[in-house]
């Protein structure tokens, strides 16, 4: 993908950066590239058309890109790939035959028994089709994220939005893996973002007033530039036998003129030079110049830049190489998501519910999702316990998206599942599971209002508690207790409901300090911090325990 070759070659002009240098601009992000990095770690769902929800992993490996540049003050501009250019097909069918051949032998390996091959394989066949884009598109638009489907490559609709001022739409730079976008003259792209937002930059005016940098470009302009992209070896017209990005870039700089540069090629290579390649290099030339692409001001498609009268001249078959024309109110349906740019069918968006593609990337909770603790830390609760009496205290959760404008990390790990605005949401006494990790095994708290339902005014209840030890405390009904006796009973459930407050707190505090390094996916779950205050009474305790057998062992030598 790309130009062969190309970014090595341009390593001396690369530089690191860190994506919060474009705090409070607009940022281009090639849609496709963040989709086929997501759809690796789901490659086999995608594959074999699995129903699983792991299949729309590729969605939170997007959203949480998203989210990380909307966290830095960065307005992120998506923009999806459209159909194919014509010029493009032997590219587009190679691809087609390799995945497909990668589908077959990972189907092999799996039901030999061997997953790692086979994944590897199904990595290799993944493909990013129209549909899997539409239904990111509608997560995009609930969550208000700036957007366009380009009619034909994205990177043409990405070099064209960086040349515009912000005002009009434009961005500062283009976060890709696409070495294309240097080729369409692209003022500054990022490449090989991570997940911390450090990436490499190149800025394309210094490539050319660079004086020491070697390879030096002082002798080019943009024409010779992309003219040696070309002959390099790109997605439109592959490369003569022989020739690399290195003797492409000898060849220009020596000639500084690309026909004399064919020229030369045809009687270096003779042969081995195919027939028709002046003529494909003048259209491949022309794609990266004259591209095709969505005007949102006159919503509209025109070009890149306006066709000169030489070259409609030397084309004079027609321009249908950069794609056919599209009337412009197709134009506009394509660029707002609504028809596949591929069939010019419209996607069914009515069957897409962005809610349940939301709930794909939500992460566990297990301070809140999996404890079934009866906390009671509330001084009030304790009150109304001795008097008899206890209340369910009605929790209610915000309806609100989980992904804000400016959402912090926070926000990201712990998300907040979607519901319809205007609607709140009561949780009542509802069952939870217990993680096997939990310091405390307590009843689930619809066993215990069953119980008391079930029990008459007359008859008897007990409450018990089991410690990771087995040990177990039970409190008989107050009813056969004196006074005396349900004191010392009341005094035993303070000190156990501030036990358990204490270790609900500990639990809420470990959930919430997450490890940035683990902000991969916002399906991953934050590492466990275990207490400090917690980790100073387990080495007490031990060392009272040792203080203690020291001195029934010197007890015992001295008798």
């Amino acid at each position: 993908m790309g130009i062969k070759d190309l970014l090595r070659f341009m390593k001396p002009f690369i530089e690191p950066v860190h994506i919060k240098k474009y705090a409070g601009k607009r940022v281009g992000i090639d849609a496709y590239s963040w989709l086929h990095k997501g759809a690796y770690s789901c490659s086999m769902e995608i594959c074999l058309d699995s129903n699983s929800e792991k299949k729309l992993r590729y969605i939170a490996y997007f959203m949480h890109r998203v989210n990380f540049l909307r966290h830095h003050k960065i307005t992120p501009v998506v923009v999806f790939d459209g159909a194919n250019i014509p010029c493009k097909a032997a590219t587009e069918n190679e691809r087609y035959r390799r995945r497909k051949e990668n589908r077959e032998l990972a189907i092999a390996k799996l039901k030999e028994g061997h997953i790692q091959g086979a994944t590897e394989l199904f990595q290799r066949a993944v493909s990013i089709t129209p549909a899997m884009a539409s239904q990111l598109i509608q997560i995009l638009k609930s969550e208000n994220v700036e957007f366009v489907v380009a009619p034909y490559e994205a990177d043409a609709q990405l070099a064209y939005l960086a040349t515009l001022e912000a005002e009009k739409g434009g961005v500062v730079s283009v976060i890709t893996e696409d070495s294309d976008l240097i080729a369409y003259g692209c003022p500054t792209v990022t490449f090989k973002m991570d997940r911390y937002g450090n990436g490499e930059e190149l800025v394309l005016s210094k490539v050319f007033d660079s004086v020491s940098s070697k390879p030096s470009f002082r002798s080019f302009d943009k024409e010779l530039f992309t003219g040696m992209c070309v002959l390099a070896g790109c997605d439109f017209l592959p490369s003569v036998p022989g020739i690399g990005i290195v003797k492409a870039h000898s060849l220009v700089s020596k000639y500084r003129n690309l026909d004399r540069v064919l020229s030369v090629l045809k009687i270096e290579k003779g042969s081995q030079m195919p027939e028709d390649y002046t003529k494909s290099f003048k259209e491949a030339l022309a794609v990266f110049q004259h591209a095709r692409i969505y005007d949102a001001e006159i919503r509209e498609l025109k070009h890149i830049k306006p066709l000169t009268e030489q070259l409609l001249q030397y084309l004079d078959e027609g321009l249908d190489f950069l794609g056919p024309k599209i009337p412009p109110s197709v134009a506009v349906a394509i660029a707002e998501g609504k028809l596949d740019p591929t069939t010019m069918e419209a996607f069914d968006c009515n069957n897409i519910e962005p809610a349940k593609f939301q709930n794909s990337v939500e992460t566990t909770d297990n301070s809140r999702q999996a404890s079934c603790f009866m906390v009671f830390s509330s001084h009030k609760t304790r009150e109304k316990r001795k008097t008899g009496t206890m209340s369910m205290k009605q929790v209610v959760v915000s309806t609100e998206s989980k992904y804000f404008k400016d959402a912090g990390l926070e926000k990201l790990a712990f998300p907040v599942k979607t519901r319809p605005k205007n609607e709140n949401m009561v949780l009542e006494e509802t069952p939870l599971k217990v993680p096997n990790n939990n310091p405390f095994k307590k009843r689930k708290f619809d066993e215990m209002t069953e119980l008391v339902s079930s029990k008459g005014e007359d008859e008897k209840l007990e409450m018990s508690c089991v410690f990771p030890d087995d040990s177990q405390l039970t409190f008989p009904d107050n009813s056969s207790l004196s006074d005396t006796g349900k004191l010392e009973i009341s005094n035993q459930i303070d000190s156990i409901a501030e036990q358990i407050s204490m270790m609900s707190e500990v639990e809420c505090c470990e959930t919430l300090c997450i490890n940035m390094g683990s902000q991969e996916s916002v399906s991953s779950k934050p590492n466990r911090v275990y207490s400090e205050r917690k980790r100073g009474q387990n080495v007490k305790l031990k060392s009272s325990n040792c203080n203690r057998k020291e001195r029934t062992y010197y007890g015992r030598t001295k008798a």
